[in-house]
């Protein structure tokens, strides 16, 4: 039924300020407009709505992700950013902060100013 349409990811956040910067500044999305709900943004031709709501608890596990090419770069490009990259206890992460996982992908996370769980991910 909706296999042939467009996906829309939404990400909860408190502050239109520190979202904006974080998502368009400091990871270079591409902003569309901000409507008073949400900030829009085109990723790869899929809509992003950051969306504003009050106050909530943000999840422990993963809420957005991005399949990139070159896990270690993007890693280095994160932390010279100024993103900490997360690590978790009982998870063994390399000298990049990455997992390797047991079928060969390589995946780091770090967290939005909300706190919400991001990650980068490369697929073998």
């Amino acid at each position: 039924m909706l296999g042939n349409q467009k996906l829309v990811a939404f990400v909860p956040v408190r502050n239109a300020d520190a979202a904006r910067g974080f998502y368009r500044d400091t990871l270079g999305l591409h902003m569309l407009y901000e409507d008073g709900f949400a900030l829009v943004f085109d990723v790869q031709g899929v809509m992003l709505r950051v969306t504003l709501v009050g106050d909530f608890q943000p999840q422990r596990f993963t809420v957005l992700g991005w399949q990139v090419t070159d896990a270690i770069a993007f890693a280095h490009q994160l932390t010279a950013a100024g993103i900490q990259i997360e690590r978790f206890p009982g998870l063994e992460q390399d000298e990049h902060g990455l997992w390797h996982a047991p079928g060969g992908a390589k995946i780091a996370w770090f967290k939005d100013p909300d706190g919400n769980v991001l990650s980068i991910s490369q697929h073998p």
